[in-house]
């Protein structure tokens, strides 16, 4: 079985829909499974439905109506037939999600938002597998809820990899085209949980290491892995092939083609991972495979926008040593804090941290009872994989270097522009 994994981008409008649907004419659809994300920005929509829930409660209903009506609309550009049985199906959907919105007593930020965010997956995966099934490709919808099974760290759930291969491996069925969800799951409870933002590339890897498929590919609106990301870096090149290390290191530091989890099942089970373009479906794209000759031969290029560079020294010039390092990880670890950069002195320990879930204030207010803290918010991040003078340079040009490290493969820069 080959998974496709087709995000937010391929699928945001009614043409999007109908060019997935061409993808599948073009590479074949037999014996495949579809892992399918939220339409355009509805993720970032249902956020807004969760912030106004929790703080603008009179603004709550509009927010959900802009996501209603982004929705029907491309129903209504699919189907002329507003009798059709999609409606009632996503009529459904929309139903539960304002019956939860009305009746929940949870105040855990974090349980709704994986409670109300996960309808973007469930309604466009409706909308596209009606779609198919309108147009003549027969397909069977599945929700990933019922196979993917974690633990109950909302937003950041860990896969329960016994229970989640016994269900894959009996309910998937073959020789079909199956659809289901990216970044869901559920927990013992049968609650829904995440898999962390931008998931989905981890969940057509968690689908591959369970049915040992054949190949993943992952549909993008971009050539394949590109040495840098164009938005932020003029001439970036195509990367053809890169091994698993490699493609484990770029995800790591932040390149936001493949996501971080992804690459270790495949490398575990050596499933090939294929990075193409939903545009230009039929060209080449990138390939991860194994093999330590596939290491990409120019440098490579890594932004990461609004971290905050955090720096820690003794109150009273003692050492900072291993106790003190143990203690202050433990806290990044509990206040949900991604390292991406680490440089410590005799008396001073410096991070470069993404604070994705808001938690620093409270962090540094504890931080503060041993340490003297000074940080620098809005801070941009530099990867360089494989760098020479001439890429540093570039980099640097032009900003305030706050801090730089250096090793064999990786130059890393802190910058404040």
């Amino acid at each position: 079985m080959r998974i496709f994994k087709f995000g937010g981008a391929s699928v945001k409008d009614a043409d999007g829909i109908k060019n997935v649907f061409s993808v599948l004419e073009k590479v074949g659809h037999e014996d495949t499974l579809l892992v399918i994300s939220a339409m355009g920005k509805t993720t970032n929509a249902l956020e807004l439905v969760i912030k106004n829930y929790f703080e603008k409660s009179n603004e709550l209903h509009s927010s959900l109506q802009e996501v209603k009506k982004y929705h029907y609309q491309i129903l209504m550009d699919l189907f002329e037939d507003e009798e059709h049985d999609v409606y009632f199906a996503v009529n459904s959907l929309f139903a539960d999600l304002e019956y939860f919105i009305r009746s929940n007593k949870s105040p855990n930020y974090n349980f709704v938002y994986d409670q109300v965010v996960s309808f973007g997956e469930l309604i466009s995966t409706t909308i596209v597998s009606h779609y198919f099934a309108q147009a003549g490709l027969k397909n069977n919808w599945i929700d990933v809820r019922n196979f993917i099974k974690t633990d109950n760290t909302y937003r950041d759930a860990n896969v329960d990899w016994e229970k989640t291969q016994q269900l894959i491996a009996k309910g998937v069925k073959k020789k079909a085209l199956n659809i289901t969800q990216g970044f869901l799951g559920s927990d013992e409870n049968n609650f829904t949980t995440t898999l962390g933002r931008e998931g989905s590339d981890y969940t057509a890897a968690i689908f591959a290491y369970c049915l040992n498929a054949e190949s993943v590919t992952i549909w993008k609106d971009v050539p394949g892995v590109m040495n840098a990301d164009p938005r932020y870096f003029e001439n970036a090149i195509l990367l053809n092939q890169i091994s698993y290390r490699e493609a484990i290191e770029l995800a790591f530091y932040g390149a936001t083609v493949i996501h971080p989890k992804t690459l270790q099942p495949l490398q575990r089970k050596e499933i090939p991972l294929h990075v193409k373009s939903f545009i230009n479906p039929l060209l080449p794209g990138t390939s991860v495979s194994k093999g330590k000759d596939l290491e990409p031969q120019t440098p490579c290029y890594i932004v990461k926008r609004d971290q905050l560079l955090i720096s820690l020294s003794s109150i009273d010039f003692s050492f900072i040593m291993e106790e003190n390092i143990s203690e202050i990880f433990a806290l990044f670890h509990q206040y949900k804090m991604k390292v991406s950069l680490i440089q410590n002195s005799a008396i001073s320990f410096s991070v470069c941290v993404e604070d994705k879930f808001g938690n620093f204030n409270d962090l540094k207010n504890i931080l503060a009872k041993k340490f003297k803290v000074a940080y620098n918010e809005n801070v941009s991040l530099y990867t360089i994989r494989h760098f020479n003078k001439e890429a540093a340079e570039m980099v640097e040009k032009g900003k305030t270097v706050l801090l730089k490290q250096i090793s064999r493969e990786t130059l890393q820069v802190v910058t404040k522009e």
